[in-house]
């Protein structure tokens, strides 16, 4: 008998070592070890070092990982053209989408390889800045290599060398939200993967999962709602209104976490440094004290608290990141824990393959003879 699990709410699809989330004790694991510990004295490429072959680096593989990333950074010519001729009015999401389907990496369709992740990887941050470069009328930028993956991306985005607190917030943030179990793009990777296809259709599956606002969200909401509120004697007012019309707060609970997300408490950390920098960082402070409040008061047993979107809108007004590019940001991050599953499901695949249960109208008659052995 099939058992009805909308949303495949805790069905296991695999068995994976690369990460875990533990909602109700607000855990989120890479490869054995606290994400809140790895933010500190590591980069993304680390991380991203780690997910794929399951440990930290030492120096010299870092160097060695560094170099080929650095190595397959630029654009040809034939992608720069495809970008330019793209509609002016697609949004980056569809644009990254769209080259990327476009990228021809090294090796055959089936399996894929560490050597097709590193082409990717490279590549996907370049692509970004070139068409936001293009379609606001900026200079052209070419990737710097003596940058970080992190820094490099704030260089060609803002043409200047990024400051260290710029780097580490974004490097931060990249790391936080590198994987994060069995979410929604993460499977539809892996469920792509399955079919054997090549590493590329996996990744285009994943970000198209992403554009979804039920996945991929934006913390540009949380931008929204900080300016709709102003100034801190507006918070209490402005949220409490908002739940008496029962409306969302945005930025506050998760599918998964029943307590503080370990993302976002990492980030608020962060943001708790820089404060002075930006009104809506301080206000930003305020209102989650006052929501968490009030969340209680108007949902009692919801347990609603910051999710990573609220903090990230933190991260992305201190690097002065353009609103437009919020959501393709979280998924440069998020290619690193992508690659990670599909290698890991090519490893170890079988075709996934679930079923639905049948509700619609029985069949009229009687069925046709089937056929018979001669």
């Amino acid at each position: 008998m099939k058992e009805l699990r909308v949303g495949l709410e805790n069905v296991a699809i695999a068995e994976s070592t690369i990460s875990s989330v533990n909602g109700e004790k607000g855990e989120l694991i890479y490869r054995g070890e606290f994400v809140e510990n790895l933010t500190q004295g590591h980069t993304y490429e680390d991380i991203v070092y780690l997910l794929w072959y399951g440990h930290l680096p030492l120096a010299s593989e870092k160097a060695d990982f560094v170099a080929k990333l650095v190595s397959k950074r630029k654009l040809s010519a034939e992608l720069k053209q495809l970008i330019q001729a793209l509609p002016k009015q697609i949004t980056p999401m569809a644009m990254l989408r769209t080259v990327i389907s476009a990228i021809t990496v090294p090796g055959d369709n089936w399996p894929p390889t560490y050597d097709q992740a590193i082409e990717i990887l490279a590549k996907a941050p370049t692509i970004l800045t070139y068409h936001h470069n293009l379609i606001h009328g900026l200079p052209e930028r070419e990737p710097n290599p003596e940058l970080s993956h992190a820094a490099n991306y704030l260089y060609m985005l803002h043409g200047t060398t990024p400051t260290i607190v710029d780097i580490s917030a974004l490097d931060a943030y990249w790391m936080l939200s590198a994987d994060h179990d069995m979410n929604a793009s993460t499977f539809t990777a892996r469920v792509v993967t399955s079919t054997q296809a090549d590493f590329i259709s996996a990744i285009v599956g994943a970000i198209s999962a992403l554009i979804g606002p039920l996945h991929g969200g934006t913390p540009s909401f949380v931008d929204d709602m900080l300016d709709q509120i102003g100034t801190e004697a507006n918070v209490e007012p402005w949220l409490r209104s908002q739940l008496e019309q029962d409306k969302r707060l945005m930025g506050f609970g998760h599918r998964v976490y029943k307590v503080y997300d370990p993302r976002a408490a990492a980030l608020k950390e962060i943001i708790k440094q820089h404060a002075d920098q930006d009104k809506f960082l301080n206000l930003s402070l305020v209102v989650e004290k006052v929501a968490i409040e009030l969340l209680k008061a108007f949902k009692p047993g919801k347990n609603l608290y910051p999710n990573l979107e609220f903090w990230a809108s933190g991260i992305f007004r201190t690097i002065k990141m353009p609103k437009d590019l919020y959501t393709p940001t979280f998924c440069l991050s998020r290619i690193g824990g992508w690659s990670a599953h599909i290698l890991e499901q090519a490893a170890n695949n079988r075709l996934i393959r679930p079923s639905c249960i049948y509700v619609g109208p029985k069949p009229k008659g009687n069925p046709p003879p089937k056929p018979t052995e001669t």
